[in-house]
């Protein structure tokens, strides 16, 4: 029995009353199509496809309140969809069930601009904020890439690029609104900037995945735009003394925006994929926040940082335009690498050490991936220690899907071992929860399945996700 057919063993069809009441309750919003299941039973993992048994699209709080109740009456599963772009097989229906979408719950609830915040629906995306808050000069920071949705980006607890000044979702969330497993809605935290009242229940929903409960609603810190902003590009004749030139700039404290890590083959990608002309050698992406003085000490600063590792071709992209096309090109990584073998699928992971030890830790996985003969670039956030391996496996082939999780297993042992994490910010899904019992013990987990028990009794909840029940 292969994969595919060892998950349809775990799934029951969805009672034909529950269809009833939600196809009347929802009306067109409402859909068993097999097109529209298989469009929410995949996502950007190398997972086979596995399908809700019916898609609902919601407005409001209220209706995910009501679908859910009525799910939890016929204890049938519940899996909330973003934008589909998780990594680790976040919003897969392992056991069938019924898929809430939230991309239509996109309204701008309020927006305070003199307390530095925002309230939104969570189908928001990260880019419809800033676009609509570009008028109060602010702008929301947290940037994984992906034009992902806040909800999503909450419950994932995402961070990016920009982590290494401004931090991630779990430094940049203040209050949630959160659907519980039995339909309840509640409210998690306030718009003030400190709280000592209770359990911080807004931590708690933060990066828990969707198998605790359905945020619905966001509230983030938004930041001033900087008055200044540079960028700059530079090359290295290896991948040691690059990263080791981003933790001699993070020990010295300064203040980076952004500092971003290519390696050759990452660099040779998105030359071929956005027409560009770096050097194929790794490669540094630096952004500088702040005023003019400041950035132009912060660069100058880094410029002879990076001369002392043997840096080459420093050029500086202070125009908007040259800035963007940089970003652009980072961000279409992930695709540019896809291209490099047609036909293939991308094994994704990361994770995250202390950035003491994380030059030790790219070499050691790139010698890995050399070994296993793999198509692979390595791409990081590396100024807080952050690192993506995208590996390309033909999708029929189990030996060579075997040695891109090899090179995943490996990695994540030693990051552990160097007292890191197995996932600095693609999450748990499906893909990395045998690595947990690793990293936080057997005591531990079993504390996070009690929460889980009690909060979501009947196991309805993005079921087979982050613990075992």
């Amino acid at each position: 029995m292969n994969q595919t057919d060892q998950l349809a063993v775990l799934k029951k069809p969805l009672p034909v009353s529950l269809a009833a009441v939600l196809s009347l309750i929802f009306a067109d919003r409402f859909s068993m199509t097999q097109a529209m299941r298989a469009h929410h039973g995949r996502d950007e993992s190398s997972y086979p496809p596995m399908l809700p048994d019916a898609v609902i699209f919601a407005h409001s709080t209220e209706e995910v309140a009501a679908a859910v109740k009525l799910c939890s009456a016929h204890d049938v599963p519940v899996i909330a969809y973003g934008s589909g772009t998780s990594l680790e097989g976040h919003v897969l229906a392992l056991h069938g069930g019924v898929t809430i979408d939230l991309s239509q719950m996109n309204a701008m609830v309020a927006v305070h601009s003199e307390d530095l915040t925002a309230t939104v629906q969570a189908g928001v995306t990260r880019k419809q904020l800033n676009e609509e808050i570009r008028d109060t000069g602010l702008f929301f920071p947290i940037d994984p890439g992906a034009n992902a949705s806040l909800g999503g980006m909450a419950a994932t607890r995402a961070s990016g690029t920009n982590a290494v000044r401004y931090g991630t979702m779990r430094e940049n969330v203040l209050a949630l609104t959160v659907v519980t497993a039995d339909g309840r809605i509640i409210k998690t935290g306030t718009r003030a900037k400190k709280s000592s009242a209770g359990y911080d229940l807004t931590r708690l929903f933060v990066g828990s995945e969707g198998t605790l409960g359905i945020i619905t609603e966001v509230t983030v810190k938004l930041y001033p735009l900087p008055e200044a902003i540079s960028a700059a590009v530079c090359s290295f004749p290896g991948t040691g003394e690059a990263v080791s030139a981003v933790i001699q700039t993070i020990q010295m404290g300064i203040p980076v925006a952004r500092v971003e890590f290519l390696d050759e083959n990452g660099v040779k990608a998105i030359n071929a994929y956005d027409k560009m002309a770096l050097p194929e050698k790794p490669l540094l992406l630096f952004e500088f926040h702040g005023t003019p003085a400041s950035v132009a000490e912060q660069a100058q600063l880094v410029q002879a940082i990076t001369a002392e590792h043997g840096a080459s071709d420093f050029e500086w992209a202070s125009r908007p335009e040259d800035r963007s096309r940089l970003w652009a090109a980072r961000h279409n990584a992930y695709f540019a690498l896809l291209q490099m073998r047609p036909g293939s699928r991308a094994i994704s992971t990361d994770c995250c050490v202390p950035i003491s030890r994380l030059a030790e830790c790219i070499l050691a996985t790139k010698a890995d991936c050399e070994a296993q003969g793999l198509v692979y670039a390595i791409i990081g956030h590396v100024g807080d220690g952050n690192f993506h391996v995208q590996m390309l496996v033909d999708p029929d082939d189990p030996a060579d899907i075997a040695r891109a999780e090899k090179v995943n297993s490996d990695m994540v042992t030693r990051a552990i071992g160097m007292d890191g994490t197995c996932t600095g910010e693609h999450g748990v899904g499906m893909h990395k929860m045998a690595f947990l019992v690793e990293e936080h013990g057997e005591g531990a987990i079993d504390t996070m399945r009690a929460l889980k028990h009690a909060l979501d009794p009947k196991n309805i909840m993005n079921p087979g996700k982050i613990v075992r029940w």
